[in-house]
């Protein structure tokens, strides 16, 4: 299907790209490695290199083709593919941190920015593979550049596995120290999941689904400037008139992020898949979810009502970005990463933002508590159970929620870590100080709500 803009439309996102900040974040070719299993770990890495590099080789260019033609930044070039631990599982000598080496060559040949998938599926149960996968997951992202790794906890209709939960507890500890001269950079390329999607175009989380075909190209759009500029100057209106602004500011977004997509995908010979019709922030002045929700009317985001304008946002966006799409997909609302928005770093520094509203507001939003600076020191179970309160906000919820949390060692609750570039920087904030030990020690799974028997 073609899809083109008319010239009002053309004028207006020429306006949004000037002055409002919008950008396609990403362009994500989703490639299935599911061919490249092959009982030799040599093999299944060559297979790797190979497929990715031929698939993928024009994605780059192709990409800054169609921003220099449309005028529309296309910020980042992305890859997902099939979950490692799958594609790894049939080696007679399983090498897990050679697939993720391999990845990380593929993508610097290709010249993406970062290659999702290094993930494993066990919201019910682990396989020896997978768990071995997660083993290897500090090693791995401390010997890549590029390498992104996800597992998926929990879900709606299988409860959360919370020996995978424990597990995760030591391994973005362990991630942490194995990347403690980078201020613990490797974990903000990792993130636990519950109800994750099997198309999502966003990193660190992306990963190619096993129901998707040979290969697709998603888009994920941004425009968090384009929502502030509509709502400045609108103190007097109600939250009927802001929030039909805001569906009409997602459909121009979204209808913008569609034809990019389209013609990326016609260009390099593969489906198009969705749009996720996110509001991605950036550390950048006038990017910020933070902002719109300030301009709803908030002092600073965390006070009273925080949660409440999150929500009609999020809502809003879907609304106005799905009549835009003929495919909406990804995670879809509005993000609200700490380091990586200029207004919630704002808010935490000043102390209006806590962990705790924080975590309150993932309920609402799109995905979790994302890019989260924490103390160094704090204990393995209570990240854990971090991971755990998420994944039960996205269980009952029927919802995608996430945790990327950056336990920087050496660092406690009054410093700053910097990750650079649109990870942005991010104040240490504190965590409770009281003890999860027995809680997560439990183990077993959290079976799942009531409401998953709706067949």
């Amino acid at each position: 299907m073609k899809l083109s803009l008319t010239p009002t439309e053309i004028f207006e996102t020429i306006h949004m790209v000037s002055e409002e900040n919008l950008d396609i974040r990403t362009i994500t070719m989703g490639i299935s490695l599911r061919d490249c299993i092959s009982r030799n770990v040599d093999d299944v890495s060559r297979r790797i290199y190979d497929k990715i590099t031929r698939y993928a080789e024009h994605l780059v260019e192709t990409g800054e083709a169609i921003s220099a033609e449309y005028g529309i930044p296309i910020i980042n070039k992305r890859v997902a593919v099939t979950p490692i631990s799958i594609i790894g599982e049939a080696c007679d000598k399983r090498d897990y941190v050679a697939l993720a080496k391999a990845l990380d060559r593929a993508a610097k040949t290709v010249g993406v920015d970062f290659l999702g998938g290094f993930s494993a599926l066990v919201q019910k149960g682990m396989t020896d593979a997978e768990r071995e996968l997660i083993a290897s997951i500090p090693e791995a992202l401390a010997e890549t550049d590029l390498v992104c790794s996800s597992v998926n906890v929990g879900s709606s209709k299988a409860g959360i596995n919370m020996d995978a939960v424990a597990f995760l507890g030591d391994i973005i500890k362990e991630t942490a120290e194995r990347t403690k001269d980078r201020d613990a950079l490797g974990c903000a390329k990792f993130v636990a999941f519950c109800n994750a999607v099997e198309d999502n175009p966003f990193m660190a989380g992306a990963f190619h689904g096993i129901g998707e075909g040979a290969a697709v190209l998603s888009v994920g759009v941004s425009g968090p400037g384009v929502v502030l500029a509509a709502l400045q100057g609108r103190e007097e209106e109600s939250f009927d008139a802001i929030a039909e602004r805001i569906k009409r500011m997602a459909y121009k977004i979204t209808r913008s992020g569609e034809m990019v997509g389209r013609v990326a995908a016609d260009r390099l010979g593969v489906p198009f898949g969705i749009v996720d019709l996110s509001l991605a922030p950036t550390p950048a002045v006038g990017d910020s979810v933070a902002d719109i929700l300030e301009a709803i009317g908030l002092e600073r985001v965390g006070a009273h009502g925080t949660t409440a304008a999150l929500a009609m946002l999020n809502d809003a966006v879907k609304k106005g970005g799905a009549m835009a799409s003929s495919h909406v997909g990804g995670l879809s609302g509005a993000f609200i990463p700490v380091s990586e928005d200029a207004g919630m770093i704002r808010a935490a520094e000043e102390g209006a933002l806590s962990f705790d509203k924080l975590e309150a507001m993932t309920s609402v939003c799109s995905v979790g508590i994302d890019m989260v600076a924490i103390p160094g020191d704090t204990p393995a179970s209570t990240i854990a159970a971090m991971i755990a309160d998420e994944a039960a906000i996205g269980m009952i919820n029927r919802k995608t929620t996430a945790v990327r949390v950056i336990p920087v060692p050496g660092k406690t609750v009054g410093d700053q870590v910097e990750f650079g570039g649109l990870l942005g920087y991010a104040p240490i904030m504190d965590v409770s100080s009281y003890s999860s030990d027995v809680f997560v020690a439990r183990g077993g799974r959290i079976p799942a709500p009531i409401h998953a028997l709706n067949n």
